[in-house]
C-alpha cells in the first residue's frame, strides 16, 4: 500500500502502518466527508481510498448500511470461491461480516494447503459509528464487535494480505472495544490546511473561472479560509461561478465565518471585533500585560506565552467585552463555544471532537468559553448524568494541557464563580494567567466610566458636569450597571427633553446597584483570591485577598 506522491499526511500514516506490519485494521475519523484534490480532480475520501490508496489491492469490498455489501474490485477473483453468490450479496451488517469472514477463511485454508496468496484484500466499512455505536448493546452488536476484533488480531486474518478500514465521524461514537483496541490504529483526518485548500482552489479556478477575479491570489484566499472544508469551498465557488460573482478579499472574513459556523452545526460562533484594548476602560495594568503577550505572539516568541486566561469577577464587569477587545487587538480568529451538550449518549463527546478538529485547523486562534463553571464539566459529577460531565471534563482538560498548542491556541475562560471550576482546569499549564475584573473602586473611576459610555451613546456630558456629579457617583459600579444607568439617562433625555447632565442627575437620585451588595462583594472576594498577580487588583480592594471567603 504505497501512498501516492503528494498524499495527505493521514494517508501516508495509514500506508506506513500497514506496510510495516504494525496494523491491519484502521479507524479513520474526523473530516471524513470532505473532498480532496487529486491531480486535476476533487474526490471524496472513500473514492480516494479505493482508487488511489488501495490501487494495488486486487480485491476491494465496501459496506455501509444504505448499500449493503458491494464488490468494488476483484469480483472475478471472488467468483472462484464456491460460496461467492455474487447475485445476492447480503445487506444486513452481521450477514455481510460473516460473508467476508468466510471468504477470508477460504483464503486461509488455501494458504494452509501451501498455496501462496498474492491477492491483497481490503474491506472499507463506512459509517462504522452507526453499525457498532458506542451506546450499542445486544446480540448483533456483540457479534459484530467480536468479528471486527478477530479481523484485527487473530488467525487466519492477521496472516493474510488483508486490511480493514473503518470510517466514522467521531471516534467517541464508535464501540470502545473497537475504537480503542490496541490492534486497531486510530487515524484522525483533519480539516484541510492552507496548502490543501490552495490545491483545491487551483482546480476550481479552472472549472469555474467566473468565481475568481483576474488577479485572484489563490495562496492568499487559501490562507484566509483555513478552517473551511473543501466541500464547503467547492459549493461556494459553484454558486459564485453560476452567479458570475467573483470572490473578493473584502468578503473573505465573512465567508469564512459563515462557512465554518454552518459546517460546525451551530456548535461554535466566530467573534468578529473591530474593537481594541483602547476601547476597554480602566484596568491599565491588565491591558499592559495583555499587550505584552500579544507582542510576543506576533513576534513568534512563544515560550513566555500563557496557555490560557481565566477572566473572573462579578456579573456585568465586561468579561465578554474584554474578549472582543482582545480579539481585535490580536487580529486572530476567536471561536466561542456554544452549547455542545446533547441528550443523546455519545453526542456531546462527538460535538467536542468536531470543535477540537476546527480549532486545530484554524492555526493561531483564541477559544472563548463563557460561563466556564457550567460548561467545562466536573471530574466527578456523580451518577446523575451517567458520567457525561466527567467524560467532557477529561476531554477538555486533555486538550487544554496539550503543550503543542502553546502559541497556537489560547484558551480564555470567563466565570463569575471561578471557585466552581475544577482546580485541575485552572492550574498552570492550562490556565497560566487569572485576571479579576472588578467594579469601580472610587467615585472618580465611576465618573470616568459613565463619561466613556455616554460618548458611545451620544449623550452630551461635558467633563465639567461629570466632575460636578463626582461626589454623587456610586462606587462598585460595573460596566454593565454603568451602561444601564447611561441608557436610562439617554432615555430620559429623549422622552423628557432634558440635556445630558439633567438626565443623569435625575437618574442618580435614588440609584441602587442592580447587583445586591452582598452578592457583589462575595464575587469580588472570589475573583481577587484567584488573581495570578495582585498588580491586577486596584489598591482599595487588595485587602480582600487576605480575608477568608464565606460560602
Amino acid at each position: 500500500m504505497p501512498a501516492p506522491e503528494g498524499s495527505p499526511a493521514w494517508a501516508s500514516e495509514l500506508a506506513n502502518a500497514y506496510e510495516s506490519g504494525a496494523h491491519g485494521q484502521f479507524i479513520l475519523y474526523g473530516n471524513v466527508h470532505d473532498r480532496t484534490a487529486v491531480g486535476e480532480r476533487l474526490v471524496n475520501l472513500a473514492g480516494y481510498i479505493e482508487d488511489d490508496l488501495l490501487a494495488s489491492f486486487a480485491i476491494v469490498l465496501t459496506y455501509d448500511l444504505g448499500n449493503g455489501l458491494r464488490i468494488e474490485r476483484g469480483g472475478d477473483l471472488i467468483e472462484k470461491w464456491g460460496g461467492a453468490n455474487l447475485t445476492n450479496l447480503p445487506r444486513e451488517p452481521l450477514a455481510a461480516m460473516h460473508y467476508i469472514s468466510r471468504y477470508l477463511r477460504y483464503f486461509g485454508n488455501l494458504r494452509a494447503l501451501g498455496r501462496e496468496i498474492k491477492e491483497h484484500v481490503a474491506v472499507i466499512v463506512r459509517g462504522i459509528d452507526h453499525i457498532i455505536p458506542a451506546d450499542g448493546a445486544g446480540y448483533e452488536h456483540g457479534s459484530l464487535t467480536s468479528i471486527l476484533r478477530e479481523w484485527s488480531s487473530e488467525a487466519p486474518f492477521v496472516d493474510l494480505p488483508f486490511t480493514t478500514i473503518l470510517i466514522a465521524d467521531n471516534l467517541n461514537d464508535v464501540e470502545p472495544m473497537i475504537a480503542f483496541d490496541t490492534h486497531t490504529a486510530r487515524i484522525r483526518v483533519p480539516l484541510p490546511e492552507a496548502a490543501a485548500l490552495e490545491s483545491a482552489l487551483a482546480i476550481l479556478k479552472v472549472q469555474h473561472p467566473k468565481a475568481f477575479a483576474a488577479d485572484a491570489n489563490t495562496t492568499h484566499i487559501a490562507a484566509a479560509l483555513v478552517g473551511v472544508t473543501v466541500a464547503a469551498l467547492e459549493s461556494l465557488i459553484k454558486i459564485r461561478g453560476h452567479a458570475g460573482q467573483a470572490l473578493s478579499s473584502a468578503d473573505l472574513t465573512r465567508i469564512k465565518k459563515d462557512l465554518v459556523e454552518r459546517d460546525s452545526a451551530g456548535l461554535v460562533e466566530f467573534i468578529e471585533s473591530k474593537r481594541t484594548l483602547e476601547d476597554y476602560h480602566g484596568q491599565e495594568a491588565l491591558k499592559h500585560w495583555l499587550r505584552q503577550d500579544i507582542a510576543l505572539w506576533h513576534s513568534g516568541d512563544l515560550k513566555a506565552l500563557p496557555m490560557g486566561y481565566l477572566l473572573c469577577g462579578p456579573v456585568g464587569t465586561g468579561k465578554t467585552f474584554l474578549v472582543e477587545c482582545l480579539a481585535g487587538e490580536a487580529g486572530v480568529p476567536v471561536v466561542k463555544l456554544k452549547n455542545f451538550r446533547d441528550r443523546w449518549v455519545g453526542s456531546s463527546e462527538g460535538n467536542l471532537e468536531k470543535i477540537f478538529r476546527l480549532v486545530r485547523a484554524l492555526g493561531r486562534c483564541m477559544v472563548f468559553i463563557d460561563e466556564a463553571d457550567q460548561t467545562l464539566g466536573r471530574r466527578d459529577a456523580g451518577s446523575g448524568d451517567s458520567g457525561l460531565s466527567g467524560r467532557l471534563y477529561s476531554m477538555i482538560a486533555q486538550e487544554m494541557a496539550d503543550t503543542s498548542n502553546r502559541g497556537r491556541v489560547l484558551w480564555i475562560l470567563a466565570s463569575s464563580r471561578p471557585d466552581l471550576i475544577e482546580v485541575d482546569l485552572k492550574r498552570p499549564g492550562r490556565v497560566d494567567v487569572k485576571v479579576p475584573l472588578l467594579p469601580t473602586s472610587t467615585a472618580a473611576e465611576s465618573a470616568l466610566l459613565i463619561g466613556a459610555l455616554a460618548k458611545r451613546y451620544g449623550l452630551d456630558l461635558p467633563a465639567a458636569q461629570l466632575q460636578k456629579f463626582e461626589a454623587r457617583m456610586p462606587t462598585l459600579l460595573t460596566p454593565g450597571a454603568a451602561e444601564a444607568l447611561v441608557v436610562k439617562a439617554y432615555r430620559r433625555s429623549r422622552t423628557e427633553n432634558l440635556d445630558g447632565a439633567a438626565a443623569l442627575e435625575a437618574c442618580l437620585d435614588g440609584y441602587q446597584n442592580p447587583v445586591p451588595a452582598d452578592v457583589l462583594e462575595f464575587q469580588m472576594r472570589i475573583a481577587i483570591r484567584e488573581a495570578t498577580d495582585l498588580a491586577f487588583v486596584p489598591a482599595p480592594f487588595r485587602h480582600f485577598a487576605r480575608q477568608p471567603t464565606a460560602t
